[in-house]
């Protein structure tokens, strides 16, 4: 019922799980029958769960969850440090996020883990959806009930190709930086959010925020062809500042500082991977992130 849900469609269920969509009907009919109501809408565009449909995704959901962390907790009886975590992460947390489960896999090998990344948004929805366990991420949606661990400062800059007027001017006014063309993330990321609550305070600069890219390595690779400064994450440039590929603009106010966080879900509770993945990261989730030190602007 989850998948019939998220697609809308009961072929293309069928097809993700593996099974003719016939069997997929018999068994929403059933579950209706069950209930004593109706599960789902038929619309239109597709199939859209009721109240009640909504209900018993969200119960099944639990069980699931409650089944898959009795197999975790059976399988850490027989031997320590056994079991699975998947775990989101925001597209910027890319640069770090390998390095940190290559580490923790290292530490308990009877741990699998499987790593989902994506941009801002898919990562919330993954959330909200129960496809994660734990996700990687700057500023916690408020959506979700949530348990919050912070990893460690995540700075945001502004970048330019070397070459640029403004490479090597010092402290640069806010007013001034928002006449350049910003080349920018999709709305929702957490990124283009804090660059519109930089230039929030510049009549009209909101209009017209920039030139929009689905990824920090086309941003990256905009600002060293010289399409304009961009707004980024400092943890994903170190590599090009050092080879001279990139410069960070001295503007005032500026880094940004944000945090990284690795959440859960409060209304579960914690396997045990995912218990040991939480006592990983408060003792040793700051060390994989990017060392900014040498930066300069």
């Amino acid at each position: 019922m989850t998948t019939v849900d998220r697609l809308g469609k009961i072929t293309l269920a069928a097809r993700e799980i593996g099974l003719t969509a016939p069997a997929v009907t018999l068994q929403i009919q059933q579950a209706e029958a069950e209930a004593g109501t109706v599960l789902f809408d038929r619309t239109a565009d597709g199939l859209r769960a009721t109240d009640a449909g909504r209900a018993v995704i969200a119960a099944a959901q639990t069980i699931e969850e409650r089944l898959s962390q009795l197999r975790d907790e059976l399988t850490a009886i027989r031997g320590a440090g056994r079991g699975t975590l998947r775990l989101g992460a925001v597209s910027t947390a890319k640069y770090f996020a390998p390095k940190m489960v290559a580490a923790f896999m290292a530490a308990l090998p009877g741990i699998e883990v499987r790593l989902i990344i994506g941009n801002r948004a898919a990562t919330i929805a993954a959330i909200e959806n129960h496809e994660v366990d734990f996700a990687l991420m700057g500023r916690p949606p408020r959506q979700v009930p949530l348990r919050s661990y912070l990893i460690g400062d995540h700075p945001l800059v502004i970048i330019a190709a070397p070459d640029h007027p403004l490479a090597r001017v010092r402290r640069i006014t806010r007013s001034r930086i928002a006449d350049e063309t910003f080349l920018v993330r999709e709305p929702g990321s957490g990124t283009r959010m804090s660059l519109e609550l930089f230039l929030g305070e510049i009549p009209g600069r909101l209009d017209n925020l920039g030139v929009e890219f689905g990824s920090n390595e086309s941003i990256k690779q905009a600002v060293m062809a010289g399409l304009g400064v961009g707004f980024i994450s400092a943890h994903t440039i170190a590599m090009e500042v050092e080879l001279g590929r990139l410069a960070i603009l001295d503007v005032v106010d500026t880094p940004i500082q944000r945090h990284w966080f690795a959440v859960s879900r409060s209304d579960r509770s914690l396997s045990p991977a995912m218990a040991a993945f939480k006592d990983f990261i408060i003792g040793q989730g700051r060390t994989f992130l990017p060392d900014i030190a040498g930066l300069n602007a």
